[in-house]
């Protein structure tokens, strides 16, 4: 698979202007000091890009899975279900159609391993685990796909808020030390028996008013080719979470920049639910639709 450090083309929801215009205003000050350009997604009714629209495999080649999930089937919320093969079409992206029910937010990957919390077998029970994992395998075209449990108070069951790629032996993770010794057991041998060494990131949202906030989460950072965007909150653990992320990424080249993430994190999502970035697979999309030069 593609992965984040290989992107070079940054997309957010064309709805996120308007649905968070502070923080939107705040993120393309931040991106234009950082030189990044970045489009917006067209025709989108939410502001959570990774989670609807497809994995890139290669350059050319995305597989979109099913997005349906269990917390939008209200009336309400069935309404914010964007279309992403419109989206893709209007962006004249090929995608190969998956029924698998996936979030994007639950596929934590690196080039030849992706990691996805045990949700997906809730959301797919018309298959067993195993046929379901071979079929997961084959599409992304990995080698190994790792579960891990969810958390037990995350409702959306995404991986990309628990963990990420260090390298492709060494994932960074919360800090869960505050949690369950059941839950830590369980995750952390989920990792040792996949054979993945860990580094710990600092976790507070232990202030938070309701279990969907996202504040003090930080390892859900957009991470790009040149480019890690860190979440911040005003919060104690900020500095260490900013000084742990320049250390464990010093020498790759890579500009780390911070931003304020308050207003999305109490909607639930931090900077890798909002960003799509890909390996662009066509020079052309950034032209057509660029919106960096507005600022």
């Amino acid at each position: 698979m593609i992965t984040d450090n290989q992107t070079d083309l940054l997309c957010f929801a064309d709805c996120l202007p308007k649905m968070q215009s502070v923080f939107y205003d705040r993120l393309t000050r931040v991106l234009k000091s950082c030189k990044k350009d970045f489009d917006l997604l067209p025709g989108t009714k939410d502001i959570w890009a990774v989670d609807f629209m497809p994995i890139q495999i290669s350059r050319k080649h995305f597989v979109r899975f099913t997005y349906n999930p269990d917390y939008l089937q209200s009336e309400k919320w069935r309404k914010t279900i964007s279309n992403t093969d419109a989206i893709c079409e209007a962006m004249q992206i090929e995608i190969e159609k998956s029924t698998i029910l996936v979030d994007g937010g639950n596929v934590v990957r690196t080039k030849s391993k992706a990691i996805m919390c045990d949700k997906v077998f809730r959301e797919n029970p018309s298959l067993t685990e195993k046929s379901l994992i071979k079929e997961i395998v084959e599409q992304l075209q990995i080698d190994q796909l790792i579960i891990i449990p969810t958390h037990p108070k995350d409702e959306f069951g995404h991986s990309d808020g628990m963990l990420r790629f260090l390298d492709d032996h060494t994932v960074l993770i919360n800090d869960y030390s505050r949690e369950s010794h059941e839950f830590q057991r369980r995750f952390r041998m989920a990792l040792h028996n996949a054979n993945l060494d860990w580094e710990v990131l600092p976790y507070n949202p232990y202030n938070n008013k309701r279990n969907i906030q996202a504040q003090g989460v930080y390892i859900n950072y957009l991470q790009m080719h040149g480019l890690i965007l860190l979440p911040i909150f005003s919060q104690d653990e900020d500095s260490i979470a900013e000084n742990q992320i320049q250390q464990l990424f010093s020498g790759q080249g890579l500009e780390i920049r911070t931003i304020d993430c308050t207003e999305i994190a109490k909607l639930g999502g931090l900077m890798n639910c909002i960003s799509w970035n890909i390996l662009d697979p066509n020079d052309q999309i950034c032209q057509q639709n660029s919106v960096c030069a507005q600022y």
